[in-house]
């Protein structure tokens, strides 16, 4: 996606656009039924959206790559997730308003649990409660590393900050995390020749963090990903013209929504308190970013049957959103994590859009194979703003 083409094009106007975004969207079929979670559930309302929409499936990378949920969000904002990469503990410390500062070296950390040969069994320690997260937290405070700040912070659930504060912090430190059970947490290595002294600090501080944890229970010990700094992004306003607004619960996707220019509002956990929040400023913004999760992480569970009931609780969200009239409205998600695999996985996530302007296409209901008949086909995720921007009469002609 070329933004100064888009920016150079972009003209004003008074509609409004929402995109929802179901977090873990695509799935696979069940081996019993040959379903996939989205076939099996019953949607009403997406579908209905399905119907008087164009639908098709989008791309978050490239083909054949399974994206993270930062790059997955930020296709859907516009923004080519490959030049423009940030790491998840940047986001994170954002979403949790921490006084980041622009040589922070900020890390994600996920609490987790290993047998006494230190293989990983759990790598969210059961999903442990934030306030026993932020309990840990407060003992892990207590690590000391020579010449660096240290600061520990609690997130949600087993999610945890580490962000170290000092001279000669550098990125390129690879993650801890073996993103898989039975093996035991990596070490820190520097990709990178002026990373060696952080990936050491890293370390350092994961070794004194195995001693603090070694007695707890279930999280008994840490894993890290996505240490990095702050980068610098393209702003939402300045590119598209957009006064934009993130509805988000968890941190991670609200420091992602701060970072390309958005305003974070305030809101409840459920998904009524969302739309609330988004009844209650609709005409304060242009352009609103709706984020639901539980379907992600029952993905990531390997609970088909809760992912099924999770796309059931976001579908009945969707005729208060219809009913304020958005100008555009899209339904989406950042990635595929299909039960089947209990993960974020490579497969082209369903996607929505009506508009008056669209052309309905052949897709009647809002699942994999529906969409794939659709007038969009299977396209670039960062092709989605755009197309929002067009529909909603905010894009002029290119070219005499």
């Amino acid at each position: 996606m070329d933004l100064d083409l888009i920016r150079d094009l972009v003209v004003k106007n008074d509609t409004k656009i929402v995109l929802l975004v179901i977090d873990g969207l695509g799935g696979l079929p069940h081996p019993e039924t040959g379903r996939t979670e989205l076939e099996a559930a019953n949607t009403i309302h997406l579908d209905r959206l399905a119907a008087d929409g164009i639908c098709g499936l989008t791309v978050p990378v490239r083909m054949g790559i399974t994206p993270g949920s930062g790059p997955g969000h930020l296709a859907l904002f516009g923004y080519d997730p490959i030049k423009y990469q940030v790491g998840r503990g940047v986001l994170e410390a954002l979403g949790i308003d921490f006084d980041l500062r622009r040589d922070d070296l900020a890390a994600r950390g996920n609490f987790c649990t290993v047998d006494k040969d230190g293989l990983v069994t759990d790598r969210r320690a059961g999903r442990i409660s934030t306030e026993a997260s932020a309990a840990l937290c407060q003992d892990l405070r207590g690590v000391s590393l020579p010449g660096v700040e240290v600061f520990v912070e609690p997130v949600r659930e087993h999610r945890f900050l580490v962000v170290l504060r000092g001279k000669g912090l550098a990125e390129g430190v690879s993650d801890t995390d073996p993103q898989r059970l039975g093996v035991p947490a990596l070490a820190a290595e520097p990709q990178r020749p002026e990373a060696s002294d952080t990936a050491r600090l890293i370390n350092d501080f994961i070794g004194q963090a195995r001693t603090v944890l070694a007695d707890k229970h279930p999280a008994n010990m840490l894993l890290l990903r996505g240490m990095s700094k702050w980068p610098q992004l393209p702003q939402m306003p300045d590119v598209f013209g957009l006064r934009a607004a993130a509805i988000a619960v968890y941190p991670m996707y609200r420091g992602l929504a701060k970072l390309v220019g958005m305003t974070v509002l305030p809101t409840g956990t459920r998904p009524e308190d969302q739309i609330a929040t988004l009844k209650e400023n609709w005409g304060k913004f242009d352009f609103f970013f709706v984020h639901y999760k539980a379907t992600d992480s029952r993905g990531e569970d390997g609970n088909f049957d809760a992912k099924v009931a999770a796309l059931e609780d976001v579908d009945t969200i969707i005729p208060a959103i219809r009913n304020l009239k958005p100008d555009v409205f899209m339904v989406g998600g950042d990635h595929s994590t299909p039960a089947l695999l209990a993960g974020h996985s490579w497969h082209p996530v369903p996607f929505a859009l009506w508009s008056p302007w669209c052309r309905r296409d052949k897709a009647e209901m809002f699942d994999e194979n529906q969409c794939a008949l659709g007038g969009l086909g299977v396209f670039p995720a960062t092709g989605a703003l755009p197309l929002a921007l067009a529909n909603a009469r905010r894009l002029t002609k290119f070219g005499a």
